[in-house]
């Protein structure tokens, strides 16, 4: 399994909305910080809308990735899972050379039953295979793991798999032991994205946070080992919830500490592993 970055790192810094900063991070800044930190993947998030990019724009991105003979993999991420959507990410993938597209399904205004994601899933496979790209559905709120297992089940292809984030269950109801039994044979990408859960002052609810990897309480060690038996899950790419500063200047100071934070403790994981 190979260790990367993901722009959502850096939300902060891309921007968020209403929290827009004056020059927001790029895909030529996450490349550059990949570089940096002598990763060899990089993930853009959907905040970076590369299916919007005209050629001039992706081939810079794809030349960047392959600067100084260091070849950064390069993996894209869509939300809104429809055919004409899915197809212009296919497009922008393969100009970009991506290895791996990751698929949130719902996008505003669109949550589509299993039955549809199935059958789009199924006319897609040739596109995918043509295209070289495995496509990767994101655990994300809405559908319990148990669904999601049932429709990359349902579709029977190598070529799609799940995007595993080990925190977005929550807002299904699912911790991540539950989520690793029912995604983990089907993972082809995880989100490392630590966190940590507190009772409010009150003692009448919780609070959960992100926090730099290896600062919460995630066990990546442990997940790791349950990925690396099943033998599918190529990469794993760093996202990070970071709490606020004072001002945004202040949050985006502390995203990147975080970033940095995280990946010190994460990159003997990998290197042992």
């Amino acid at each position: 399994m190979q260790l990367g970055v993901s722009s959502y790192a850096f939300g902060w810094a891309v921007g968020l909305p209403g929290h827009v900063p004056e020059n927001p991070f790029n895909e030529l800044d996450l490349l550059a910080f990949a570089r940096g930190q002598k990763l060899g993947v990089v993930q853009f998030g959907d905040h970076l809308p590369i299916h919007t990019y005209d050629l001039a724009r992706l081939t810079r991105i794809r030349e960047s990735a392959s600067a100084g003979g260091e070849e950064i993999r390069i993996e894209t991420g869509a939300r809104g899972l429809t055919e004409s959507h899915l197809q212009r990410y296919i497009d922008s993938s393969k100009i970009l050379r991506a290895r791996l597209l990751r698929f949130v399904i719902d996008g505003p205004g669109y949550e589509p039953a299993a039955k549809e994601i199935i059958a789009l899933l199924r006319s897609a496979g040739s596109l995918l295979v043509d295209a070289d790209l495995v496509l990767g559905i994101e655990n994300h709120d809405r559908f319990p793991a148990k669904t999601l297992r049932s429709i990359i089940e349902a579709v029977g292809s190598e070529r799609v798999g799940i995007c595993l984030d080990t925190v977005n269950s929550l807002g299904a109801g699912e911790g991540l032991d539950q989520v690793l039994d029912q995604l983990g044979p089907h993972t082809v990408n995880l989100h490392i994205k630590d966190f940590a859960v507190s009772r409010v002052p009150s003692a009448m609810g919780f609070v959960v946070e992100g926090r730099p990897a290896g600062g919460g309480m995630l066990d990546v060690p442990a997940i790791l080992n349950r990925l690396k038996s099943h033998r599918r899950c190529e990469t794993a790419v760093l996202e990070t919830w970071t709490t606020t500063g004072h001002t945004l200047a202040d949050t985006i100071d502390r995203e990147r500490r975080w970033a940095e934070e995280s990946l010190a403790y994460l990159k003997p994981l990998f290197l042992s592993a």
